[in-house]
Parts: C-alpha cells; structure tokens; sequence
C-alpha cells in the first residue's frame, strides 16, 4: 500500500454523528446554559469548521471555562443514550487497511470511551491507537502531538500515513507535520466548507468509496 497509517477523524468521518447526536446534545445544553439563544444545523456545522468548537462557545456564546465544563457534561449524558452509524463502506475500508497490514489511528474530538462504543457497536475492527479530547489541549488537534507519537511508535514517516477529515483543525495538524491530507466531504454540502476543502485538501471526496478507491488503487 501507499501508506502505511490511515488516521481518521472520528465524527462525519467515519460515524454520522453532527446531526443526529452531537447537534442536539449541543441544543440540549444551550436551553440550560443560554435559553435566549439558539443556532442552526449549518451554523453549527460552520463554526466547529471554523473556528472550532471551544471559540464558538465562547465567542458566540460567552461561555467561560467552568461553563464549558457543565456543556462536557450534558454532552456526555446525552451521547451514553445514543449512538452513531458509521458510513457505509467504512467498515470494509479499515477491516481492508488492517487486513494489508496497515495501522489504523483516530485523532478525534471526541473522548476515548465514546469512539471506542462507537466502533464496537458498529463491529468495526478497534483502532491501534486513540487520540481523543481527554488528551490536554496542547495535545488535540490541531496540534502535532499524536502525529508525532505515531510516528515514533510505528517508525511510520509523515508521507507514509494518510489524515482523513471533514473539518479544519485536522486539516492544519497534518499540513503542519507533512501528513497527506483527504478531505471528508460526505457528511454535509456547505458551501464555505466544501470549498476550503476543495481548494485546499491533498484529495478531497464527497462519496466513501471515492476514498476506497484512493487508498486501495
């Protein structure tokens, strides 16, 4: 194979996740937080793109830090009644990956314990290694930091893996470190979105099996 590490994104990569989960848990906690406030799907989608999901809280929302902390926590006992689908064709895509011998990594913003649920209950074959938000902040994307452990783990050189993302900050940890980068545009079609990938993506595709076709050609 080209490369030997497919790094995948967690949510509107791999699992259809913004709209059905992550979305209204979002809402959920905006009628406790801010009740005078509301947001749209697509300006959701926009702000985690840019300029990312701790920013949008704060800048359009006012949280501080200790609210953000309540936010984690209705999140969380939202997402442990729900679970997200993945995409079709991506559990042939990493069980293939796998099967040929390469490592499968996620560096997400979601926490461990929810990708992991989220795999097994999509009977998806357990990533090699788990970057999530439990990590410190100077350890999440868009920063280097699982990059940099990946590579020095597996002796697996930036050009020989591959990041695959639907929003910016992977975009900016893999152009950082050297990392090819795919965009994912099959979760959603917003215009500002889909053209910064388009323009800027290694690769960019709207259909998974596009992807396939790539790693496997």
């Amino acid at each position: 194979m080209k490369y030997k590490c497919l790094i995948l994104d967690h949510d509107d990569t791999v699992v259809d996740s913004t709209a059905s989960i992550h979305y209204p848990a979002f809402l959920e906690a905006l009628k406790i937080m801010c009740p005078s406030k509301t947001l749209t799907l697509e300006d959701y989608f926009r702000d985690n793109f840019h300029p990312g999901f701790i920013e949008m809280c704060k800048q359009r929302f006012g949280m501080t830090d200790a609210d953000l902390e309540i936010e984690v926590e209705i999140w969380k006992d939202y997402v442990s009644n729900h679970v997200a689908k993945a995409y079709p064709g991506m559990k042939e895509i990493i069980e293939r990956f796998r099967k040929e011998g390469g490592k499968i990594c996620v560096v997400s913003h979601s926490y461990d314990f929810n990708i992991r649920r989220d795999y097994e209950a999509n009977d998806l074959p357990m990533p090699d290694m788990i970057f999530g938000w439990e990590c410190p902040p100077e350890q999440r994307k868009p920063y280097t930091y699982a990059l940099e452990q990946i590579e020095k783990k597996y002796d697996i050189r930036p050009q020989e893996m591959v990041m695959v993302d639907d929003l910016k900050p992977g975009y900016d940890m893999a152009r950082s470190y050297g990392v090819p980068f795919v965009g994912a545009g099959w979760s959603n079609d917003i215009e500002e979105i889909r053209s910064f990938m388009e323009k800027n993506s290694d690769y960019y595709f709207t259909k998974v099996s596009e992807l396939e076709a790539f790693l496997f050609a």
